[in-house]
């Protein structure tokens, strides 16, 4: 099945590293003008954006921090300036702490929040005023934890079944405007995020492992042909579900 996104203008929020860089890579290679949202890894966003004009796609970085108001108003501008609306917005951007109540704070509860939950409901506000009269699709990046928490992953995953609430009201909230609101949901995937938590070799990850039918951590290439679809018309008649790409975990 061929995935047609040609014409199309998206926006993949966290889009430098791991899944978001390799969903923006797709969504380029399917024809989509793709916009890498970056916060602070420029020379990452950056890398991407060359990789994709490498092989013939069209792509562009703009810096933005998805819990700040001003900064994704002042994204969807310039992006109006470049290509004059969108098509496509991807919620990607995340950020996730581990470890027991006892650790959890104000501030991280609030910090993870932020971008978890209020960065997807500022930047579809603000996507409204420039998708066009024809519609577009919205596709929010929760977690297999949204729906089956693990220990010591209290605020992270509340605030990814948050993200899945969030998807189906808007779904039914947007329909009449022909715009689709859906969820991909990955499980353990190997990115720079993961790598970064020191899970290689523990216990943690032996159990996380065999927690997957599979048997092997996800790849974001594995992940990003199902936003793909669920961005392109092949998915018109799909909205408020929530896909899990997690080699069978649940």
């Amino acid at each position: 099945m061929k995935i047609d996104l040609n014409e199309k203008v998206a926006i993949v929020t966290g889009g430098s590293k791991g899944i978001g860089a390799a969903i923006a890579k797709e969504l380029a290679l399917c024809g989509a003008k793709t916009v890498v949202n970056y916060n602070l890894a420029s020379a990452d966003a950056e890398c991407v954006v060359k990789e994709i004009q490498n092989a013939a796609g069209q792509a562009t970085s703009i810096k933005a921090d998805v819990s700040k108001s001003e900064d994704i108003v002042n994204l969807f501008r310039q992006v109006k300036d470049l290509y004059g609306k969108v098509d496509v917005l991807v919620n990607n951007a995340g950020i996730a702490t581990f470890g027991p109540i006892e650790t959890v704070s104000p501030e991280n509860f609030m910090q993870q929040y932020g971008v978890n939950v209020l960065g997807p409901l500022l930047t579809i506000r603000e996507a409204l005023k420039y998708f066009p009269g024809t519609g577009g699709s919205i596709v929010n990046i929760s977690s297999v934890g949204g729906q089956n928490p693990g220990p010591y992953a209290s605020v992270y995953a509340s605030s990814k079944a948050a993200l899945n609430a969030l998807t189906v009201s808007l779904s039914r909230e947007l329909v009449g405007r022909n715009i689709r609101v859906n969820t991909i949901a990955p499980g353990p995937t190997d990115t720079e995020g993961s790598r970064a938590l020191g899970l290689e070799g523990t216990d943690i990850e032996k159990g996380m492992i065999a927690a997957i039918p599979m048997g092997r951590f996800g790849k974001p290439s594995e992940i990003a042909p199902a936003v793909a679809f669920l961005a392109s018309d092949n998915a018109s008649w799909i909205t408020g579900e929530k896909l899990a790409v997690s080699g069978g975990m649940r």
